[in-house]
Formats: structure tokens, C-alpha cells, sequence
């Protein structure tokens, strides 16, 4: 089969970086196919798609590979393209132009629990293989690249008598809170092959991505009877060999499944106790340790009840040389309102409680002091009163006396398009961080999302004005709608110490400290509280799972990684 110059091509393989595609119709024996998936390499994801009679080369050879369980989808460039999506104000699609763009994507490949990619190997691709095609969006305010599609011009590649391209890799920033990014990449794939000629365009999807099926048949994709090829590899095992407690793995949360696969990996027993409550036991060797999400027997009951009464967990890191704000249990009396006078402006919540329930931020009148003690008051009968730090809100993964991670949450916003109320963009970002987040994130539509609206000057049913951008509550918990960006590369090292001595203050191994601070690169701060439980996968693709298994199980253990300081400001 020839290529563009007319050279015969055969047993052609393009390499992408987190795996191969091998092209089965440039191979006249099919065990020469089946040399080539062979080859693949540790971590790798290879795919050999387009072998006539694919079925029956798996059947001879069962041992070694499967039929990957994914559809095909084409669309046919020689016709009128009838899907417009539409415009995502704001954001850019342009191709791939340094190296950090192919880190950037690889970033995002990671945040959607995708294989990560060689980024030299992309860069080489996008500067040197004229049939590849990288395309990223951007974020027109920041310049930072929040989706990326892939592409293969096959005419170019090996002369493909049928004239055909196909599209790979497509990901989207998954905290992103504009709707429509996947559609524009497609669509910009699409004009990029029309543009070359291209008779059609291919793409493989797993065949229970409901949402990614459903946009590609409005786009105008038919499903055709191609099939992938995989080996049976460690990172297929789940395509191919289903456990027999899938089930069961099915229905942990992301915190719980997140630890259950890297134990799983490791060869490490896991058994689900409570699929709902996230309880594990996980057995290797002659030990057996209970986990609930990242909670274990190593955490003992005293470190975990002073994790559990913000009161405790602030006298004990005062007594060890950390800042608190200053604060006080609620009394419900005037002296609440004297602490109020004093302050300025108050966090109220309950002094027991977690996932940011029954908590008010930015309480500077007597009315609302009154009103956001007895909301705390519903979650526990003990109120804590902090004074407001300014600043932004720092999280701190550690685990066995290492910083792990480190990100900034910050509270749910939505983007105006000129043309929907504020209550249907809520409503929309909260359904798309349920959907990224395996239903953990929503943002309730409540007093307190409509009092953070109200203040801000609108109300829920007013039209926010086009790419106009509103906080809408004020705390930035995850389960409530918050995002979270990884900055632990920012981190700087006193912070990292802070929350260090806090854990070893606790005496917890595991815990996620919650700081407040006006810059990640600076010193200043204050600790607002410590976390028994944190959710690691919040974390990803900082290695908190494989860190947490490693205290469980150390001789399971790889390589070790930990946050370091910069060698010259860290010493």
C-alpha cells in the first residue's frame, strides 16, 4: 500500500506516546500483526485496528489477545457536514506549538484517568509527522490548555486507499465548567481532514460511554464493523477479565475504588466489606489491614478524635507552634456577637461535621451571625466561631510523614452565555461535576447558593451576561461544586513543614491538612483544620493512592515519591 510519495507501506505502527496503533490492513500475514502487538511495551496501551477477519485471528490466538469492547464510529467527509456545535465563548482551538502544550495535555490525559503519554514522543509527532494532527482549546484569559484531541491523517500516513483519518485521545479538563469543549475538538478534527481531502473519519469508544456515544451520533457518526485488537496486559485486565467482585468494585465511590485498583495492581487481596460506607480489607501475604477510603487501622482512635472536633484538632497544632485563627465555641449569646464586633467577619460551623455541611463563610452582620449558627447548630449542638482569614484555601496531603500533594479548592463558579439564568448554569456545572466525579460533586441549589448570588447583586432566574464569571458559594468543598488545582510543585517549603509538624502534632498517618494562605509560594498562614479521610483521588495523578498502599503494605512498595523543596531555596 503506498504512501503520500507513492512508496509501498506495509506493517505500518504509529506510536502516540501511550501506546501503538497497528494497522492491520498494511499486513499481508496476520501473524506478522501478531508479532507486532507483541511488542509492546511495559505500560502500554497498543491497539491494532483495520485486520480483516479480526475474530478470527483473536480465536486463534485467546491466550494472548481480545476483542477490545468498543464501537467503531465513522463519518463520511465527502458530505455535508449538518452538525454546527455551538460556540464555547471563551475558549480556542489551535494545534499543538511547544512542549509544554503536549505536558499540558498529558496533564489532562491523567486527570481523566487516561494511560499518560511520552511527551518528547508527542512533540516529536506534532513537529516532525506531518500525519499527525494535535489540537488543543484553550482558555482565552489564562492562555492554559483545557482539552486535546488527536489525530491520524491515514492518506498521508500509507496511502490509504479508502482516504481515511481517524481521531484519538480525545479529553477535556474535567473541572472545567463550560459545556460543549468535546464537540468543538471534534468538529475542529473534522474541518482539519475535510480541509485535506479526506473521504472519512473513524473513532473507537468504549461501548458504555453513554454520553461520548450519544454526541457523536448528533454529530452525525454511524457505528461500522470495525474492531480493535489489545493484549492481554496488566492494564487491560479489567476489559478482558472482569473480577470477580466487579460488581461489587463497581459500586465504591472514587475514593475507595481509586486505593481498591492499586492494591489490586499490586496483587494485594482486596475484599469489599460495604460497597455503599467504602469499607475494604485488603490482604497480602499473612497481613490483613480494614480501610475505609483512606482511613485505616493505622489511624488510631485518639489522632481521629482530634481530627473530629475542630476545637481539639486546633489546640492541639497551637500547642505545637502552628497559627490558628482566633475563635471561639459559640455560646449563643452576646458574646457571640462581641466576638463578631471584634473580628470583623466569621466562619460559623459546626465544631463536629465534614464535607463542608452546615458551614458559612464571610459573616460580618449580627442577623446573618445569628442565622448561620443556627444552620451549624443542625449539624452538631457545639458551633465553632473563627475569624475569616483572607486568602485562598490549601490543601495538604500527608501521608507517613511525607507531603504527597498539595492543591487550592476553590469555591463552584459558573460562565455566563448571555442567554441562561443563573439557576440553569448551576444546574448545568453541577450535573457535569456529578458526572466527573462519579456523582461525589454537586452544587445544591440552596439558601446558601442563593444568599452568594444575592450578594454578589443577581438573583437565581436572572441572565448572567456572556463569559461574565460568578462565584456561587462560598465554601470550596468538593462535595458542594468546588474544584481543585494540583500546586505542589508552587508549594513552598515552609507550608510543607506546617503541615508536616500538624500531622505529626495529631499523630495522624494519613490526613489532609486544610490551610489558608494568601500565596502558595509564600509563608504566610493559617490552619483551619485536619482531615482523617482525605479523598486521595481528588489528588490524581499525584500518586496518593500508591502512597497510602505503601504504608499498608511497604514491601509492595516501588519507587518512593514524596513533595521535595527546590534544591537551592529548600536546601
Amino acid at each position: 500500500m503506498p504512501d503520500a510519495d507513492g512508496d509501498e507501506q506495509v506493517g505500518v505502527v504509529q506510536d502516540l506516546g501511550w501506546g501503538r496503533l497497528v494497522f492491520g490492513q498494511t499486513y499481508d500475514d496476520p501473524d506478522q500483526f501478531g508479532n507486532a502487538l507483541r511488542a509492546e511495551g511495559s505500560g502500554r496501551r497498543d491497539i491494532g485496528m483495520y485486520l480483516d477477519a479480526e475474530h478470527v485471528f483473536v480465536a486463534l490466538h485467546p491466550q494472548e489477545f481480545f476483542i477490545d469492547p468498543s464501537f467503531t464510529y465513522r463519518i463520511d467527509l465527502t458530505k455535508p457536514l449538518e452538525f454546527e456545535p455551538a460556540p464555547v465563548p471563551g475558549l480556542s482551538v489551535r494545534a499543538v506549538t511547544s512542549l509544554a502544550d503536549c505536558a499540558a495535555i498529558n496533564h489532562i490525559y491523567l486527570l481523566c484517568r487516561m494511560v499518560p503519554a511520552d511527551v518528547d514522543l508527542m512533540w516529536d509527532n506534532s513537529q516532525a509527522q506531518p500525519h499527525m494532527v494535535y489540537l488543543v482549546v484553550t482558555d482565552d484569559s489564562t492562555g492554559a490548555v483545557v482539552g486535546t484531541v488527536t489525530g491520524i491523517d491515514h492518506a498521508q500516513l500509507f496511502g490509504d486507499e479508502e482516504n481515511g483519518s481517524s481521531l484519538w485521545c480525545l479529553a477535556v479538563d474535567p473541572t472545567l465548567s463550560r459545556p460543549g469543549v468535546g464537540g468543538l475538538l471534534v468538529r475542529s478534527l473534522i474541518d482539519e481532514f475535510v480541509r485535506r481531502g479526506r473521504a472519512q473519519m473513524d473513532l473507537s469508544v468504549l461501548h458504555d460511554n453513554e454520553g461520548a456515544i450519544a454526541l457523536y451520533e448528533r454529530m452525525g457518526f454511524s457505528r461500522v464493523p470495525v474492531l480493535g485488537i489489545k493484549r492481554k496486559n496488566a492494564i487491560n485486565e479489567k476489559l478482558f477479565a472482569p473480577a470477580k467482585s466487579e460488581e461489587e468494585l463497581a459500586q465504591l465511590n472514587p475514593y475507595a475504588r481509586i486505593i481498591a485498583d492499586e492494591a489490586i495492581m499490586r496483587g494485594i487481596a482486596v475484599h469489599v466489606l460495604d460497597a455503599k460506607g467504602g469499607y475494604l480489607k485488603l490482604t497480602h501475604g499473612g497481613t490483613s489491614v480494614v480501610t475505609r477510603e483512606s482511613l485505616s487501622e493505622l489511624t488510631n482512635a485518639v489522632a481521629m478524635s482530634r481530627c473530629d472536633d475542630k476545637r481539639v484538632a486546633r489546640k492541639v497544632v497551637s500547642e505545637a507552634g502552628i497559627r490558628v485563627p482566633e475563635g471561639r465555641t459559640a455560646s449563643f449569646s452576646a458574646e457571640d456577637h462581641e466576638f463578631l464586633e471584634k473580628v470583623g467577619s466569621v466562619v460559623v460551623k459546626p465544631a463536629r461535621g465534614e464535607q463542608g455541611a452546615g458551614i458559612t463563610v464571610g459573616v460580618t452582620t449580627h442577623e446573618d451571625l445569628d442565622r448561620a449558627i443556627r444552620l451549624a447548630a443542625e449539624h452538631h449542638p457545639d458551633v465553632l466561631l473563627e475569624e475569616l482569614c483572607e486568602g485562598e484555601d490549601l490543601r495538604i496531603v500527608v501521608i507517613n510523614g511525607k507531603v504527597i500533594a498539595a492543591a487550592l479548592r476553590r469555591p463552584p463558579e459558573v460562565v455566563g452565555s448571555g442567554d441562561h439564568t443563573i439557576r440553569h448554569l448551576v444546574e448545568a456545572q453541577s450535573r457535569r461535576r456529578a458526572a466527573a466525579t462519579h456523582g461525589e460533586s454537586t452544587i445544591p441549589v440552596d439558601d446558601l447558593t442563593e444568599d452568594t448570588v444575592r450578594e454578589a447583586g443577581w438573583n437565581l432566574d436572572d441572565v448572567l451576561p456572556l463569559n461574565e464569571r460568578l462565584t456561587v458559594r462560598r465554601t470550596a468543598n468538593l462535595h458542594t461544586g468546588g474544584t481543585i488545582r494540583d500546586v505542589t510543585d508552587d508549594l513552598n517549603p515552609t507550608l510543607a513543614k506546617v503541615a508536616i509538624d500538624a500531622a505529626d502534632a495529631i499523630g495522624i498517618p494519613v490526613t489532609g491538612i486544610d490551610l489558608m494562605v494568601p500565596s502558595v509560594e509564600g509563608e504566610e498562614y493559617a490552619f483551619i483544620e485536619a482531615n482523617e479521610r482525605p479523598g486521595l483521588a481528588n489528588h490524581e495523578p499525584r500518586p496518593t493512592a500508591q502512597a497510602f498502599v505503601d504504608l499498608l503494605f511497604p514491601r509492595t512498595a516501588a519507587t518512593p515519591w514524596a513533595w521535595q523543596p527546590d534544591p537551592v531555596e529548600g536546601g
